[in-house]
């Protein structure tokens, strides 16, 4: 099914946002496991594998639509040097791709393509009740209980 270049290309815009993402929470995973906060790179690892579930969606969606997926472009990462940096880049990303989220959903409810709605809505979801609440949760914590208190709960 041809689908409409400017959706097409919404696509490819959050693919670049969620290729980053999943490099930084790669990143960001391994470095947790290194300082043996094993807690937090449990709960990384995952939130890699679910920007590799997203990113997959989003090139199944493209491929079904006649587009090209674009494997190459990603925003750039920010990798953390400790635990509230990290995650606050974490949480960045995610507000980022929120953003651009927003924006596709819209250009799709214009376009009259309502199953690449449905398919970013499910990320949309992922992204806020998931992943942006999760870090706003540990930065919340790391604010009420101290990063060592913190730390250590993570070990």
């Amino acid at each position: 099914m041809q689908g409409k270049q400017n959706v097409i290309d919404a696509l490819n815009r959050i693919l670049a946002l969620e290729l980053a993402a999943m490099d930084q929470y790669f990143i960001h995973s391994e470095m947790y496991a290194d300082w043996g906060l094993t807690k937090l790179y449990d709960r990384i690892s995952h939130e890699f594998e679910d920007e590799k579930g997203h990113a997959k969606a989003l090139i199944e969606r493209m491929l079904f639509l006649e587009g090209t997926p674009d494997m190459v472009t990603r925003d750039p990462i920010h990798i953390g040097k400790d635990v509230p940096e990290m995650l606050q880049s974490d949480l960045n990303v995610e507000y980022a791709v929120q953003k651009e989220l927003l924006t596709a959903i819209k250009l799709c409810e214009d376009e009259q393509d309502y199953v690449s709605r449905e398919v970013l809505e499910k990320l949309l979801e992922d992204t806020e009740v998931d992943h942006a609440w999760w870090l706003e949760k540990q930065l919340g914590l790391i604010q009420k209980v101290g990063l060592q208190n913190y730390i250590q709960s993570q070990m």
